[in-house]
């Protein structure tokens, strides 16, 4: 039980810098480009992936992935956060409500189709290294 609650603790921890990060990053996005086309949640969304299949797949090599307390701090707790599935649905929602068919289905298809790609990437970087 002492585990569960350390593990809860760091996934706090990583949740409240994770969600500070996708705060600010939406600040920086919506001062640069405005609110045409959900950037802050594509941004978030190709990071947190690319991280996350980096931070998976170094973990995995160093076969730490699930009895570290570094996954459920940075990778439920930070990342988990950090990026914004759930603002991405909402985002896609909204444009196909505001009959922006295109920037829906391009909001769509960045976020899967790039965050998959970044994920790639991420994982690619470890065994390079």
């Amino acid at each position: 039980m002492n585990n569960m609650l350390s593990n809860i603790a760091l996934v706090a921890c990583g949740g409240a810098f994770g969600a500070t990060l996708r705060y600010l990053i939406g600040f920086v996005m919506l001062s640069l480009f405005g609110k045409g086309f959900p950037f802050a949640t594509l941004t978030v969304n190709i990071l947190g992936s690319l991280s996350m299949g980096y931070i998976f797949m170094f973990m995995h090599q160093n076969n730490s992935i699930m009895s570290s307390s570094w996954w459920p701090l940075i990778g439920v707790g930070f990342l988990g956060a950090l990026t914004t599935f759930s603002t991405f649905s909402m985002d896609s929602l909204l444009l196909l409500q505001q009959g922006a068919l295109i920037k829906a289905m391009l909001n769509v298809v960045l976020n899967v189709v790039v965050c998959i790609l970044a994920a790639y990437v991420g994982t690619l970087l470890v065994l390079k290294s």
